[in-house]
């Protein structure tokens, strides 16, 4: 009989419980599908902004005059509500976590939406209005561009179909 490991899930640390957000606090989520996933220990989880040795608490931030994308192109920038230039931080934390998936053959991950490294699909407008507009943040997009497939804590049971078709 073939003993194959079960696929790893990359899981935002916030939405696991772990007090990362940039104020200190969690968005524990709570769902059947991530239940499952641990109960198995599929889950590994990231928190870019740590990874990339940032404090919590630390500024809110938000990508400022562009998408991830550019700001992977050094066209744009990720600043804190300060005005300070964290992009540095940002980028290094989404290149962690792209080694991370690359390191145990993730290909689905579930990351925290409107996070400036996290979003899948709304993140904060670079604004600091509390507005929202389309886009993804930097470890999304690094990971989309690497094959990943990446949903927000609204889509597990998507992510979950996901990972059962590339089981197949």
């Amino acid at each position: 009989m073939l003993n194959r490991a079960l696929p790893k899930v990359l899981v935002s640390g916030c939405l696991l419980g772990q007090p990362v957000r940039y104020d200190g606090s969690h968005k524990g989520a709570q769902h059947p599908v991530l239940d499952g996933w641990l109960a198995k220990q599929q889950v590994i989880s990231i928190c870019p902004e740590m990874a990339a040795g940032l404090p919590t608490p630390r500024l809110a931030a938000e990508i400022v005059g562009g998408s991830a994308i550019a700001v992977l192109r050094h066209t744009a920038q990720v600043r804190d509500s300060a005005g300070n230039d964290v992009t540095a931080a940002f980028v290094q934390g989404a290149q962690l976590a792209l080694q991370l998936v690359q390191r145990h053959g993730i290909r689905v991950a579930v990351l925290k939406e409107f996070s400036p490294s996290c979003g899948s699909s709304q993140i904060y407008d670079g604004q600091f209005s509390g507005h929202t507009v389309p886009g993804e943040g930097l470890a999304s997009s690094l990971l989309r561009q690497a094959g990943v497939a990446v949903f927000n804590e609204y889509q597990w049971d998507e992510a979950a179909r996901q990972l059962e078709a590339y089981a197949v």
